[in-house]
């Protein structure tokens, strides 16, 4: 994939390496797009990646001063899940946040990843421009400052320049009579693509619409706010009437794409659907629907790992320098894997083929392991963030060769049919357990949404794993 793999400790530090390779280079955060993008020879000319997911600070999600909020490049999908600050002040990028993959992605994919990849799909972009964000840009000469809404040049297509990087997004907090919400039609309820989804932001005074801002995402080449619909609510009273009237004219206005996905009418159809039940949503005084009250991050009892995993350092990897990691407690110094996933490195370097390749583009969950603490699909992380990193797979669950309590549920009730997505599993269990004692059947069902099985044993693993609880909560 790469030839070269950059480990940055600064942020200074990683613009200058970008500017001395830009067009050879590209920065890598999450990496839960990147790595299917050069799998996939996508980026034919790139061979050098700067990662800067162990730079101190860059997860950071501040409220200055002025009532801006600023998220920083490393800021993940379920750090905006869990933040408080965007619940109470940007509620519909929490609730899309949420809405993106399974927690395992979210646990990588960061939101300035997901606005740079820039497919009109991404569920991030829609309520970030109805939030009427900016986007910091920089490089090793300077920054600048860039609305999100003319970020986008065409389907994945931005202004960034090759020695450039996103350093933030920022946007105003919302006040205590803006509302807002997303919602996401899409063909299943987890780890799935929009066909269409809507971003509404809106102040409401006196029963009054003032402010409006409707942004859908994958229903146009780039996203945008549709102005149009924006002025038919501003100033008018937003009551039942109102929403039908806009909901009738936002299928006429709306000129839907077609694609793999869906055919344009059916687009505009949903396109109706959603624009009312999202304007009705503002009607409520707390419209917290769509993301739960305790959500699921599959992090544990780890509240935040990047310091902790921190490269004080910097170094650029290549095969004259080993990857020296920490798994299941052991230490090990690998030199043949710096071009590798760390699913392919655990499996094929150090030989642990607990953690299975299913699909080994984040859909299926049977590579889960955890790389700091935290839950992570293996297959979309490279090899070289194992460095200076401490992973556990399945194997390192046994403890004096005792099975852990999920592993014993697992076989008691039968949860296990091929056996081949089960470590996935237990290692979703696992670590659910470790972040909550008494987990519902909702919390079990989100720990597993990243996790597929094509036996469908889906009811005996629910099972297990509620048995799983109660035993460790006894013993």
């Amino acid at each position: 994939m790469w030839n070269s793999y950059y480990q940055a400790n600064t942020l200074s530090d990683a613009l200058t390496q970008l500017s001395d390779h830009a067009e050879k280079t590209k920065i890598v955060a999450g990496a839960t797009d990147l790595i299917l993008e050069m799998e996939r020879d996508l980026h034919p000319t790139i061979d050098r990646v700067i990662d800067i997911s162990r730079i101190p600070e860059l997860d950071q999600i501040i409220l200055d001063e002025s009532e801006v909020i600023h998220i920083g490049p490393m800021v993940t999908h379920n750090h905006i899940v869990q933040s408080k600050l965007i619940r109470e002040r940007a509620l519909p990028l929490a609730i899309a946040s949420w809405e993106v993959g399974s927690p395992q992605i979210r646990n990588r994919g960061t939101v300035v990843g997901n606005v740079v990849t820039a497919s009109p799909a991404n569920d991030t972009i829609a309520p970030l421009i109805a939030l009427d964000a900016s986007v910091l840009i920089g490089s090793a000469s300077g920054k600048r400052l860039v609305k999100l809404e003319k970020f986008y040049t065409g389907v994945r297509k931005t202004v960034l320049k090759a020695d450039e990087m996103v350093l933030e997004i920022q946007f105003q907090a919302l006040g205590k009579q803006h509302r807002g919400t997303f919602i996401k039609f899409a063909l299943r309820k987890a780890q799935a693509i929009s066909v269409v989804n809507i971003a509404v932001v809106l102040e409401i005074v006196d029963g009054m619409a003032h402010d409006v801002r409707i942004a859908y995402g994958a229903v146009s080449p780039v996203i945008h706010r549709w102005t149009a619909l924006e002025a038919m609510l501003n100033e008018k009273i937003l009551d039942d009437h109102t929403v039908e009237n806009l909901q009738k004219t936002a299928a006429d206005l709306v000129i839907p794409i077609s694609d793999i996905r869906s055919s344009a009418d059916f687009r505009k159809h949903i396109v109706s659907v959603i624009t009312k039940k999202a304007l009705l949503r503002c009607l409520d005084e707390k419209p917290q629907h769509g993301i739960p009250q305790n959500p699921v991050l599959l992090w544990g009892k780890t509240e935040n790992c990047q310091e902790e995993s921190a490269v004080h350092q910097a170094i650029w990897q290549d095969t004259s320098i080993p990857i020296e990691t920490i798994v299941n407690g052991k230490k090990h110094t690998l030199y043949n894997g710096n071009h590798k996933t760390l699913l392919r490195l655990i499996r094929e370097d150090i030989g642990l083929t607990g953690t299975k390749e299913g699909c080994a583009e984040g859909e299926c969950g049977a590579c889960t392991v955890f790389l700091d603490g935290i839950a992570v699909m293996s297959c979309l992380v490279p090899a070289p963030r194992a460095h200076f990193a401490e992973i556990v797979t399945i194997e390192g669950l046994l403890k004096g060769g005792e099975l852990h309590p999920v592993q014993k549920a697992f076989v008691e009730k039968s949860a296990v049919q091929c056996g081949y997505c089960t470590p996935g599993f237990v290692m979703s269990a696992v670590k659910l357990l470790e972040e909550t004692n008494h987990p519902t059947i909702d919390q079990i069902k989100q720990s597993i949404t990243g996790n597929l099985c094509r036996c469908t044993g889906y009811y005996s693993i629910v099972e297990a794993i509620q048995s799983a609880s109660e035993e460790m909560s006894n013993g």
